[in-house]
C-alpha cells in the first residue's frame, strides 16, 4: 500500500530507551492493522484489560483496521517498532481521537509487557502530546483504570490536570500539556 501524501514524515524517528536499545517511532498506516492484531496477541491479560477495559481472545480485524486508519490531523496514532524474531514488530502505540468537544482529544497508550519499564511509555506520551500541540490541540481526555498507577502517574508527569473524577473504577482526566523547560 502506498503512503498517503499527508503522511507526517516529520514524526518518524529512532529513539534510544533507558536500557540502551533503539526503537523506531512513526505514524501508523492502514496496512499496520494485522500487526496491531499481533501486538494484541502478545499482551498479557492485565495489559489488554488496562488498554481496552475488556479482554478479548483477539483484536477483531475490523477494530484493527479502524485503529490503523487515521487522518493524521484529527486522529493520529504513533507506533513503536522493533526488529523481532519474526521481523519488525509493533511493540507500543500512542494515539489521540477526536471527542465531542472540538478542542479536546482522547488519548490512549499501550506498551507490550516485555517493553514496559524502559521509558517507551514516557516517549509515546511525550510524542503524542507534542504532535497534537503542533496540530493546535490543547486539551486531552484520558480514561484510565483507577488501579493503573503507572499510567496515571505518567499523565500527571506530562500534563496539568484540570478535572479528575473516578466512577466505577475508571478515572477520567481532563488535562493540558505541561510546557517542558529546557526543550
Amino acid at each position: 500500500m502506498t503512503t498517503p501524501a499527508e503522511y507526517p514524515r516529520e514524526l518518524v524517528q529512532d529513539v534510544k530507551l533507558r536500557d540502551g536499545s533503539y526503537i523506531h517511532i512513526r505514524p501508523i498506516r492502514p496496512e499496520d492493522a494485522p500487526r496491531l492484531q499481533e501486538l494484541y496477541g502478545r499482551l498479557s491479560r492485565d495489559t489488554a484489560y488496562h488498554r481496552f477495559f475488556t479482554v478479548m481472545k483477539r483484536l477483531p480485524p475490523d477494530w484493527a483496521q479502524v485503529l490503523a486508519t487515521v487522518d493524521y490531523r484529527r486522529r493520529l496514532a504513533l507506533v513503536a517498532e522493533h526488529d523481532g524474531a519474526d521481523g519488525v514488530e509493533i511493540i507500543g502505540v500512542g494515539r489521540y481521537e477526536p471527542t465531542d468537544e472540538p478542542d479536546t482529544v482522547e488519548v490512549a497508550f499501550v506498551v507490550e509487557d516485555g517493553w514496559q519499564g524502559r521509558g517507551l511509555g514516557t516517549i509515546l506520551v511525550r510524542e503524542v502530546l507534542d504532535s497534537s500541540a503542533a496540530r493546535g490541540i490543547r486539551r486531552f481526555r484520558a480514561y484510565v483504570l483507577s488501579d493503573n498507577r503507572r499510567m496515571l502517574d505518567l499523565i500527571t508527569r506530562f500534563g496539568d490536570v484540570r478535572e479528575r473524577k473516578t466512577e466505577q473504577g475508571v478515572t477520567e482526566l481532563l488535562f493540558t500539556r505541561r510546557e517542558e523547560r529546557g526543550r
